[in-house]
C-alpha cells in the first residue's frame, strides 16, 4: 500500500509517518519543507494547494493532517475545496484529520461541541470553518473519511494501541473521558488506511491512557 502523508513533520503527521513505517507501509511525506522530516522517506515538497491530481493518483491512501492557524480559518475551505478538485477524478482515497468541535453532545443530535458553554470562543471560528468544510467533503463524489480525535487531543500521550470509534457524537473511554492521544488516533487512521474501513464515514475515535 502507498500512503502519501500531507504535513508528514507536524505533530499528527510524524505519529501517522512512524506508525505507517513500523508496519512496513510505502509512505511518501508531502511537505513545504523536507528539512524538517525526521525519517528518511520518499518526498513531495511542496504546499497543499500546489498539488495536483497528478501528483496524488500515485497513492491509494492520502491522509491529510493540515490545522490552519487560528487568525486564518478560512484555510480549511479554502484547502478542503481544493483537495476535493484534485481527488474528484481518481480512486485515491483522501483522509482528513479534523476537529471534535462537530461532534454532537447530545442524544438527539441538536448540540455540536463548539455550542457548549465550556467550548472557548477563540476555538469556535476554526471549528465551525472545520465543520464548514466536512459538510463540502461529504457532500463531494470523492473516496473520502473525516476523523475527529476526542474533546482532549494529547499530543504527549502514550501509544497503547487500544481505541474505540464512533461517528458523530463525542464518546468517551473506560473512565468516562473523551480523550485520544495523537499516537493512538495515528493506529487508528492507519488500521483505516490498510483494512479499507469507514470509507465515505466520519468518525471519531477514543482512547485509553
Amino acid at each position: 500500500m502507498k500512503i502519501g502523508i500531507i504535513g508528514a513533520t507536524g505533530k499528527s503527521g510524524q505519529k501517522l509517518t512512524t506508525e505507517a513505517i513500523e508496519r512496513g507501509v510505502d509512505v511518501t511525506a508531502i511537505v513545504r519543507d523536507v528539512s524538517k522530516l525526521t525519517h528518511s522517506i520518499k518526498t513531495i515538497e511542496k504546499s497543499i494547494l500546489e498539488l495536483t491530481t497528478e501528483d496524488i493518483q500515485q497513492f491509494d491512501v492520502v491522509i491529510n493532517t493540515f490545522a490552519a492557524p487560528l487568525t486564518d480559518a478560512d484555510q480549511y475551505l479554502v484547502i478542503g475545496k481544493h483537495l476535493i478538485s484534485i481527488f474528484k477524478d481518481v480512486s485515491t482515497r483522501l483522509i482528513v484529520i479534523g476537529g471534535a468541535g462537530r461532534l454532537f453532545v447530545d442524544e438527539a443530535a441538536t448540540m455540536q461541541v463548539f455550542d457548549t458553554p465550556d467550548f472557548p470562543d477563540f476555538l469556535v471560528p476554526s471549528s465551525k470553518k472545520q465543520y464548514a468544510s466536512y459538510l463540502e467533503l461529504k457532500a463531494s463524489s470523492i473516496n473520502w473519511t473525516y476523523v475527529s480525535p476526542s474533546a482532549f487531543f494529547d499530543p504527549e500521550g502514550e501509544r497503547t494501541g487500544n481505541y474505540l470509534v464512533g461517528n458523530d457524537h463525542l464518546i468517551f473511554n473506560s473512565t468516562g473521558e473523551s480523550y485520544v492521544s495523537y499516537a493512538d488516533l495515528a493506529v487508528a487512521i492507519i488500521d483505516a488506511a490498510v483494512n479499507g474501513t469507514y470509507i465515505g464515514t466520519a468518525i471519531t475515535v477514543v482512547g485509553e491512557k
